[in-house]
Formats: C-alpha cells, sequence, structure tokens
C-alpha cells in the first residue's frame, strides 16, 4: 500500500519520505512548490527524491476542492502524513488570508480525504509548538491550555487540532498531530535560524537576534522528527468506540538551549565570527519554547539523540556542499 505525504518538496516531507521509501514503502508525495521561500531549493529536493524507486509526485494546491482525491483515487493510499502548510510565524501577520487557506481549508480538504478513504490505517498531522502561544509554565505539556495565542499561525495550527479531533469522533478517523519544536538541519528552511545566521556569518553580515538575545528553544534536529513521526505512523491510537481515536504529542528534543549558545556553535563550526545586532521582540513572538516529551516516549520509545552541538555543525557542513562556500 501507498503512504500519501503532503509538503513533500518542503524541510520534513523531503526527510520523511526518503526515510519511508529506505524502507521499501511506496510515497505519493504532493505539494505546490510555493515561492514563499526560494523554489529551487524545493525542486532540488525533489529532484533527489524523483530518483528513488517507488515516489511519485504531483503538484497540487492542498486547499482546492477535491483535488487530492482525485490524486488518490487510484493509488492504494492507507496512510497520510500531513505536513503541507503555510509556516512562519511573523510571516503571519502580514499575510492572513495565505494561512486560513492552506492551514485551514488545506487541512479540511485532508481529513475529507481520510474520511473518504477505505480502510485507513492513519493521519498523521503537522502542528505546531507554537499553540502554545503565550503560555508561561514550562516545560510545555500537551494538558497546558492552548486558548492564549499570539500568532495566526499558532491559531491555525489549534483549529487544525479542534478540527483534526472532530472527525475523529464522528467518522473515527485515526489521527495523531504532532506539535514540532523548531526542526533544523540539512535541506532546511531559509526562513528558519540556522539558514539565516549561517548565510550571513559567511557573507560577513549582521545577524538580528531579538529579545536583546533573552531567547531560547527547543531546538530538534530532522532526523529525530522523522523518527518520532514514523513511530507515531506506525502506532495508530486505539478505537475503542467511546473516546475520539485521536491524540496529540509534542515532538522536540527536550532541551531548551540560549539563542546566544546556537550562534557560537554556529561560530564554530563555520570558523568566523557573527555580526551581532541585538534588536526587541518581534510581534507574535515567544521568548522561550521546550517541550514535554513525556507522552510520546511513553507511548511511542521516541527519544532525541542529536543535540545541537552534533546537529548544528551538520548542517553547515551541507550549506558549504550545496552553496558551494
Amino acid at each position: 500500500m501507498t503512504i500519501l505525504v503532503t509538503g513533500a518538496a518542503g524541510f520534513i516531507g523531503y526527510h520523511l519520505s526518503g526515510a519511508l521509501l529506505a524502507r521499501g514503502e511506496a510515497v505519493v508525495g504532493v505539494d505546490n512548490l510555493d515561492d514563499y521561500y526560494d523554489v529551487a531549493l524545493k525542486e532540488a529536493r525533489l529532484a533527489k527524491l524523483k530518483a528513488l524507486p517507488g515516489f511519485t509526485f504531483a503538484r497540487t494546491d492542498i486547499a482546492e476542492r477535491g483535488a487530492l482525491a482525485e490524486i488518490c483515487r487510484t493509488r492504494g493510499v492507507d496512510r497520510i502524513v500531513h505536513l503541507a502548510a503555510q509556516a512562519g510565524v511573523r510571516h503571519s501577520i502580514e499575510n492572513p488570508f495565505v494561512y486560513a487557506r492552506t492551514n485551514v481549508v488545506g487541512h479540511l480538504e485532508v481529513l475529507e480525504l481520510a474520511r473518504h478513504t477505505p480502510h485507513l490505517k492513519h493521519l498523521v498531522y503537522a502542528s505546531s509548538s507554537s499553540v502554545y502561544g503565550g503560555n508561561r509554565k514550562l516545560p510545555f505539556a500537551e494538558s497546558d491550555r492552548v486558548d492564549s495565542q499570539v500568532s495566526l499561525y499558532g491559531a491555525t495550527k489549534k483549529a487544525d487540532e479542534l478540527m483534526a479531533h472532530t472527525y475523529a469522533h464522528l467518522y473515527r478517523v485515526p489521527a495523531t498531530g504532532l506539535r514540532f519544536f523548531t526542526v533544523y538541519g540539512p535541506w532546511g528552511r531559509p526562513d528558519m535560524a540556522a539558514y539565516i545566521f549561517t548565510r550571513a556569518i559567511f557573507a560577513d553580515e549582521p545577524i538580528r537576534v531579538f529579545n536583546h538575545g533573552d531567547m531560547k528553544r527547543d531546538f530538534t534536529y530532522v532526523e529525530d522528527i522523522v523518527a518520532g513521526v514514523i513511530g507515531c505512523l506506525d502506532t495508530p491510537p486505539v478505537d475503542d468506540g467511546e473516546t475520539a481515536p485521536h491524540r496529540v504529542y509534542n515532538i522536540g528534543n527536550h532541551r531548551s538551549e540560549p539563542l546566544l549558545r546556537f550562534v557560537e556553535i554556529l561560530e564554530t563550526a563555520i570558523g568566523r565570527k557573527a555580526r551581532i545586532e541585538f534588536a526587541p521582540m518581534q510581534p507574535g513572538d515567544v521568548r522561550e519554547t521546550f517541550a514535554d516529551i513525556t507522552a510520546i516516549r511513553r507511548d511511542i520509545g521516541f527519544e532525541p539523540t542529536i543535540p545541537i552541538d552534533i546537529g548544528l555543525p551538520r548542517f553547515v557542513e551541507w550549506y558549504r556542499e550545496y552553496h558551494r562556500t
């Protein structure tokens, strides 16, 4: 049978698709290749996937009514990993309608597909640590209230969780939402800190560090994320006929690292000093994220293995090769 991966040309989607193909799965990847960041990077990821046996690709907008159903109609899809989304907390403030269409309407299209897919084994979808919004209790736990959103992006991801729970309740769609915490690694997104800082340090340009450097993030290496996604995909929630077969997990490194330490590791890996410009906190941002991974560790056996001391030099190595720097 076949796994549908939405957002297959994206950062996590690329790595996940490769890992699934490596274990002999057939993967149908979909992506609209939008220009939120460099399309050439997405195309380079896709070129690598297309060279692998078992991978097929369809370019489509997931929010287009019925488009996913048509793609999957004859492909024998029995599992779905839904990663496609309009990402970026700050970008959501300037482009709200794009987020509503992709993250809410697109998510609804995926749920409708899941509802009408015969013998669906599991839907795994991407949520985000951004759902914790203005929470101050650390580490963030799935039992925390998440109704104090500080960005539209976070609000759309919380809406996705509510919609998935509703479909699990009404139609018994087995679903798992994953709250990703600041994913980084090779082939990463150019709008994320690792890429932005690395590019600036190589170019001897200043980097902006918000909240005057008083920032901490639970940086999670992409290989750890992929291992957790696959572990969840292989372990669908049990439908007892009463509660909705839906669950939500944090998936992070379970370490809250100071942003300035993150910069120091990059400086060492690159062999150059960063020119730092301190700036105030940006609208929609939060000072610290920190994942409590007790639940996913207990249920799935998830255990992150790669700290930033190892992961960031790997990213820099990839960056040098990709950009021939």
